[in-house]
């Protein structure tokens, strides 16, 4: 965190670099890694996160962001990309966009014999609501999975919570 606070206070100072091969990640689960790149630069507004996924890796399951525009840039390997609407392998240099709702649902795989690494930049919108269309599952956040309170917030306030959307109450508004 020190170093975060340095790299956004000077900005004369190397921020990370996406290329490095000794790259810091700081969460790992599944054959997945990632770190917050954007944050480390010194970002406040905008969400980026770089992944590594082993060979073989099926990554996040598919997803569905309510409140979040995701854009992909493929930095090495050659992922594949899973929508509801099919899949297709991407190339290294590839930018793919995502937008809000359902027609940006997606996953990002790794069915290749090398690494893939991958730059996700989203809008950082809060709240977020996240669905999970072939588990049913709903996440409800208030903060990013990388954001660490502000001075002076609430710990009352994050919310990070995960439930089956079968099991919650359907009620329209009016």
């Amino acid at each position: 965190m020190q170093q975060d606070r340095a790299l956004a206070d000077d900005p004369a100072r190397r921020g990370p670099n996406v290329f490095g091969a000794d790259f810091d990640f700081a969460w790992e689960d599944r054959g997945l890694r990632a770190a917050a790149v954007v944050r480390r630069a010194g970002g406040e507004r905008l969400g980026g996160t770089l992944y590594e996924l082993e060979p073989g890796s099926a990554g996040m399951p598919l997803h569905v962001h309510h409140a979040n525009e995701e854009l992909a840039v493929v930095l090495a390997g050659r992922p594949t990309l899973r929508t509801p609407g099919g899949e297709r392998e991407l190339a290294t240099g590839e930018v793919v966009a995502f937008p809000t709702g359902r027609r940006g649902a997606h996953t990002i795989e790794n069915r290749g014999d090398e690494p893939a690494r991958f730059l996700m930049l989203s809008t950082k919108v809060q709240p977020e609501i996240i669905e999970y269309p072939e588990s049913g599952d709903i996440r409800v956040a208030t903060r990013g999975p990388f954001d660490a309170p502000r001075p002076g917030d609430d710990p009352a306030d994050a919310v990070w919570l995960l439930f089956e959307r079968s099991s919650a109450v359907e009620r329209p508004p009016g």
